[in-house]
């Protein structure tokens, strides 16, 4: 069964940057779609990007266009959420899900991933 484990979390200073994996185990992630997903105190987990497995088209929640960038590496079965230009308002507990169907248009939508991993908290304050 397909397992997902997050790492790379941290505190930062607003415009600083990090780098998040989610390294899968058991399967490989190459016919699944993958989601990150962010939950911050107080408020509902939310999409924040998703690549697909067919075509590896990407998408984004419109607040972090422009300053992350998901990526996969098949070969490490592993997928990653560049983040730059952090903002205060980016500190929540981040996850990485994966699907193996994903509906058109569903890439940033919580029930359409049915693996989840444990999280990983950012924290941007100075």
């Amino acid at each position: 069964q397909l397992q997902l484990a997050e790492s790379g979390g941290g505190l930062v200073q607003p415009g600083g940057s990090l780098r998040l994996s989610c390294a899968a185990s058991g399967e490989t992630l190459d016919y699944y779609a993958v989601g990150w997903f962010r939950q911050a105190p107080g408020k509902e987990r939310e999409g924040v990007s998703c690549i697909s497995s067919s075509d590896g088209s990407t998408d984004y929640t419109d607040s972090v266009k422009g300053r992350f960038t998901i990526s996969k590496d098949n070969a490490k079965n592993t997928v990653y959420l560049q983040m730059t230009s952090l903002k205060t308002e980016d500190t929540a507990v981040y996850y990485c899900a994966a699907t193996g169907i994903l509906a058109v248009g569903a890439g940033l939508v919580e029930d359409a991933y049915n693996y989840w991993g444990q999280g990983t908290q950012v924290t941007v304050s100075s």
